[in-house]
């Protein structure tokens, strides 16, 4: 008898035991909760040829970014492609197989044509989201959820996720109303849904809402935070909205409880990490030795050419910390990333290799050299992935290096650019009457 999950989809190798197992792995990677892995390997203990649970656990340490996952995701490969399964499977098969040679871009189109196929396929669209994400492709990130929203009803399990989903592709696309409303409508559904969390979030940012973000996150953090593999970036947004409102003691505070108080060595928590100490330094905020407990958990990880995303911000603990050696190293595997196959290669030629080569630069004062290499770069820095608010940082920098470069019309051209799109932000009129006082000077 073929085994059927909950939303009607066949399953070969599962039985009924692993199947419960196995969608409970499915909700907590839904929610970024709980310890999927665990889950989805007490469904293989019971059925060993379980093909999805096979897939799910290959996904699982692949779309963290980490590139000591590799190993186990191809293990999980090489075992799901010996194993009969059926045409969807084979397509999910295909995806790994393409993700772990680090072609990401034909990963997503596969997984594209796999919803186009089956749209109430869960993990199709949540793996096809988080490739959209780490390729900085916005438009899928909204329409790839939204051609298969019309299969879905609220009564389905994981119709929460769905909406999460297309609720942070309208944001990134600014459609911010709409992306309210469904992230908080997914939130409502299911409180612990962490990514509608941050989709929220996103739109609070982006829109300059500051208070209300800082109420949104502060309601009812046990819920999003609680036993949360993604409670570090919903963190990170709560430091935001009291940076943007020059609250320095409170995002020192986050920042040194749950933001990096654990000292965490996942890669995603150490970006967050980065990203918020930089924009610290850029105001002059002094935070001690902050930057040296950063970097010191970046240096393992930093040589695997793997994710140009994550070499920046790994270059900015650098920087920061004085790690020159370590900053010298990073641009060494960065060139042999450059000369490999895999996509990984663009993302780092276009973006993440000049990106890291101005923060260096920036790093010894040379800021006219800051400068000549972010500006070209800031436009197509979604190549490398990443959300708006994150790439904000470059944006940041730019005008800082503006600033220290003497470049007063520079300066002030981007002070006004950033103050037309978000002209109620405290820090955007900051920096646009420092602009007008150094012009007067």
């Amino acid at each position: 008898m073929t085994i059927r999950d909950t939303l009607d989809l066949p399953l070969s190798g599962a039985d009924a035991s692993s199947l419960t197992r196995y969608e409970a792995a499915l909700r907590q990677f839904q929610c970024y909760v709980g310890d999927p892995v665990a889950a989805v390997d007490a469904a293989l203990a019971i059925s060993p040829d379980f093909v999805m649970a096979h897939v799910l656990k290959a996904y699982l340490y692949l779309l963290g970014t980490e590139p000591d996952g590799l190993a186990v995701a191809r293990a999980c490969y090489a075992r799901a492609a010996r194993l009969p399964a059926n045409a969807q499977e084979h397509g999910h098969i295909a995806v790994v197989g393409q993700l772990l040679e680090g072609h990401w871009h034909r990963a997503g189109q596969y997984l594209e044509d796999l919803s186009i196929e089956q749209p109430r396929d869960i993990l199709v669209l949540q793996a096809g989201h988080q490739v959209d994400f780490f390729t900085g492709h916005s438009r899928m990130l909204r329409d790839r959820i939204a051609r298969a929203r019309p299969a879905w009803h609220p009564d389905m399990p994981a119709y929460h996720a769905v909406l999460g989903m297309h609720a942070f592709g309208l944001e990134e696309t600014g459609d911010y109303a709409a992306a309210e409303t469904a992230g908080r409508l997914a939130v409502e559904l299911e409180p612990r849904d962490g990514w509608a969390q941050h989709a929220v979030a996103h739109v609070l940012e982006m829109q300059c809402r500051q208070r209300e973000g800082i109420a949104w996150m502060r309601a009812s953090p046990q819920a999003w935070a609680g036993d949360s593999f993604f409670q570090t970036h919903n963190w990170w947004h709560l430091a935001l909205y009291h940076l943007e409102l020059g609250e320095i003691d409170e995002v020192l505070a986050l920042f040194d409880g749950p933001i990096d108080g654990a000292g965490s060595t996942v890669v995603l928590d150490l970006v967050d990490a980065s990203a918020l100490l930089w924009r610290l330094h850029l105001q002059g905020v002094d935070v001690g030795a902050r930057w040296q407990s950063v970097a010191e958990r970046w240096e393992p990880l930093c040589l695997a050419g793997h994710y140009a995303f994550n070499d920046v911000h790994a270059m900015l603990a650098f920087v920061g910390a004085g790690r020159a050696e370590a900053a010298s190293r990073l641009l060494e595997s960065q060139q042999q990333a450059m000369r490999g196959v895999a996509d990984n290669a663009r993302f780092t030629a276009e973006v993440g290799h000049p990106v890291s080569q101005a923060i260096l630069a920036f790093g010894a004062g040379n800021y006219a050299e800051t400068l000549r290499l972010l500006r070209p770069v800031r436009t197509i820095a979604q190549r490398f992935g990443g959300s708006h608010a994150q790439r904000d940082l470059l944006d940041l920098s730019l005008i800082e290096a503006a600033f220290r470069a003497g470049q007063k019309a520079l300066a002030t051209a981007l002070c006004h650019e950033r103050l037309t799109v978000r002209p109620t932000s405290p820090m955007s009129r900051h920096l646009a009457n420092r602009a007008e006082e150094q012009r007067a000077a």
